[in-house]
């Protein structure tokens, strides 16, 4: 397999369609919006227009969208992948959505002989661009055995986990870890302005024990200077929240801090914070302490 089509050029998917050009691979790119598209055609990807000469051309697909309805609309639309009689092709969904929903893409594309699989991932843009994402892996494991070096290639650390869906069920528990911990750090950040201590000092303190985590290495700093940069958008993470609450919803079960934090970040959205970085949630508790 040398021939990787990557469908969606968001942050994520270009920085790993980049990626995939600098370790040697032959990239096709499809994104609506072909601007998105010039930076890997510099660094010399086939830019297509459509997602079925994307099938057409590659051995392996991987998307990168926002959504099930998106992950749909590229797989089974009207120029979608299984418009295209390319045989032996794999698609391999990178996209967060619920479990439910990939189960049910997945069965659809075996309508047409196409294998899928569920490689959802953890990292940023940032590390997408060397290669050292976390990657979890769900479907037909002979299908990950013929494309885990390329898996290898964009992530450090592959989990082939099992049966289509578990991938992403543990997708959405990873992220469920991301909100509460962003959410933790902008309340003990408020709490100590508000009590007039450093909150570096916090940090300091936070980062010489067990419950340290990369978050309050790294990313906290920032979140104290008011930088919020987008790595992963605040409207992209509350996008997952209510992926989250829904599956819980599927599940019969009940998760009552997701649920909260659901509606806080509705809140932030609402006044206009969905484009920052996930972090820049403690600019919403800021304003709200403000307007008090």
């Amino acid at each position: 397999m040398k021939k990787i089509g990557v469908i969606g050029l968001g942050m994520l998917g270009n920085a790993v369609a980049l990626h995939l050009l600098d370790s040697g691979f032959e990239v096709i790119v499809f994104n609506r919006n072909k601007d998105k598209t010039i930076q890997t055609k510099e660094k010399g990807a086939i830019v297509v227009n459509s997602p079925a000469e994307v099938a057409e051309k590659s051995d392996l697909i991987v998307i990168v969208v926002k959504d099930a309805d998106a992950v749909n609309e590229v797989s089974f639309g009207e120029n979608g992948i299984i418009r295209s009689k390319k045989e032996g092709l794999i698609v391999a969904d990178m996209s967060t959505i619920d479990p439910s929903e990939s189960k049910k893409i997945s069965e659809k594309f075996e309508e047409f002989h196409i294998n899928k699989l569920d490689i959802p991932v953890m990292g940023s843009p940032n590390v997408a661009i060397t290669g050292d994402l976390v990657m979890m892996v769900s479907g037909n494991r002979e299908s990950f055995e013929e494309c885990k070096s390329i898996f290898e290639k964009i992530a450090s650390k592959v989990f082939f986990l099992g049966d289509k869906g578990i991938a992403h069920s543990i997708k959405l528990a990873m992220n469920l870890q991301i909100t509460m911990l962003a959410l933790a750090l902008s309340e003990g950040i408020t709490l100590m302005k508000k009590s007039g201590v450093d909150p570096k000092i916090f940090l300091e303190v936070l980062n010489s024990t067990y419950f340290k985590t990369g978050m309050s290495e790294n990313k906290a700093f920032k979140m104290i200077d008011g930088k919020y940069e987008p790595t992963f958008t605040l409207e992209n993470l509350k996008k997952d929240i209510s992926t989250m609450t829904n599956s819980a919803k599927f599940l019969g079960i009940e998760l009552p801090m997701i649920k909260k934090a659901e509606e806080v970040y509705e809140n932030a959205m609402n006044e206009g914070l969905g484009k920052i970085d996930y972090t820049g949630i403690i600019e919403y508790i800021k304003r709200m302490n403000e307007s008090k």
